[in-house]
């Protein structure tokens, strides 16, 4: 009898590859590049531990450790854009119960993942609205917002199990995004332990995002993104990481490779928050680097408010004109289409860059 392959469970994402890298070639009049244009650089990426928070610190019930944990963590925030928490109360063996229902589903085959609306037709990979291999994405995700986790219409196929490690995994990431996003609005003079509103406005736990990701290895891995640069178009994101390693945020004008490190998750500052800071805190370019030998997966917990909510600022004067996240999202959508990449921020300035620059020459 003959044998029967097994259906593939990778997108395709080698196609995509192809197809893209014979555009950059016709670009070039026919002639391939000795490197492939998603190259960003040829020098070596220096490996660095982020700062490292100890959550134990806010809840030690002292006053003076308490600040100095968040004066830390707001240091990180304007300095790095990126810190590491510790002693944050999301379980080890949650994570790793997470992971393995995250690899039962990344493995079923890919017509199933594309085609039969697991949770609720999230799943997304590669990029397509990419023109140049610069844009392309070699991973895969679901991307479930946590309103739909628990509704009883959210299909799960036959992984049973995966609807409560996921909740579960998104309610204690949520308390982790709740405790950081607090001590830094406190840390800006925002008493989001007392008397004031909740910080941040709009953030009901239905509103925020949980992203499975999976990053297959790849064989064009020198010349390939696992995800391309960009910024994070929320408050704030929480990560859990394998060990296989990958994350590059850029530091000083240069890329830095994140080193993983066992029981921290990673915590950056994402663009409403950037906004809302007066650009004190920093919304950091990142990338995640394609392996050639191991797939490397994680899971991303998005803070953001409802589409409606005002953004807001921790102060005046402050340098962007009111705005809502679906208006911020809305045109972020409509950069990407129009141009490819995500201009974000300079969007909503009150004095855009080329208003300032006219500004200058007229002065």
């Amino acid at each position: 009898m003959p044998a029967f392959a097994e259906p593939a469970i990778d997108p395709p994402l080698a196609d995509s590859y192809r197809a893209l890298l014979r555009t950059d070639q016709l670009r070039r009049g026919g002639i391939a590049p000795a490197l492939s244009p998603a190259v960003p650089e040829s020098v070596a990426v220096l490996e660095r531990d982020l700062p490292m928070i100890d959550l134990k610190r806010l809840t030690s019930g002292d006053a003076g450790e308490r600040k100095a944990c968040a004066d830390a963590m707001a240091r990180a925030a304007s300095e790095w854009g990126f810190f590491q928490v510790i002693n944050h109360s999301v379980g080890r063996e949650l994570l790793e119960e997470m992971r393995r229902e995250q690899a039962r589903l990344f493995r079923l085959p890919f017509d199933t993942k594309e085609k039969a609306g697991l949770l609720n037709g999230s799943y997304r990979w590669g990029n397509p609205t990419a023109t140049s291999l610069r844009h392309l994405s070699w991973s895969e995700a679901f991307h479930v917002p946590l309103a739909n986790i628990s509704r009883e219409d959210c299909d799960y196929g036959k992984l049973s199990s995966l609807r409560a490690v996921m909740q579960e995994v998104a309610d204690a990431m949520s308390r982790v995004a709740d405790t950081v996003a607090a001590a830094l609005a406190e840390d800006l003079g925002h008493d989001a332990w007392g008397g004031e509103p909740a910080f941040p406005a709009g953030c009901d736990g239905t509103t925020c995002f949980l992203r499975l990701n999976r990053y297959p290895a790849c064989p064009f891995a020198p010349d390939t993104f696992g995800l391309v640069p960009h910024t994070d178009s929320d408050f704030l994101t929480i990560l859990c990481q394998d060990q296989v390693g990958g994350l590059q945020l850029m530091k000083d004008s240069r890329w830095v490779a994140v080193k993983p490190r066992p029981d921290a998750l990673i915590v950056n500052i994402g663009d409403l928050f950037q906004a809302w800071s007066n650009n004190r805190y920093k919304s950091v370019e990142h990338k995640v680097v394609a392996n050639a030998k191991a797939e490397r997966l994680s899971v991303a917990y998005f803070l953001c408010p409802s589409y409606d909510s005002p953004v807001g600022t921790c102060g005046e004067p402050s340098p962007y004109r009111p705005f809502t996240f679906g208006e911020y999202r809305r045109k972020v959508q409509d950069d990407v289409k129009r141009t490819g990449k995500k201009i974000g921020l300079p969007n909503f300035l009150k004095q855009s860059p080329v208003d300032a620059m006219n500004h200058s020459l007229c002065t």
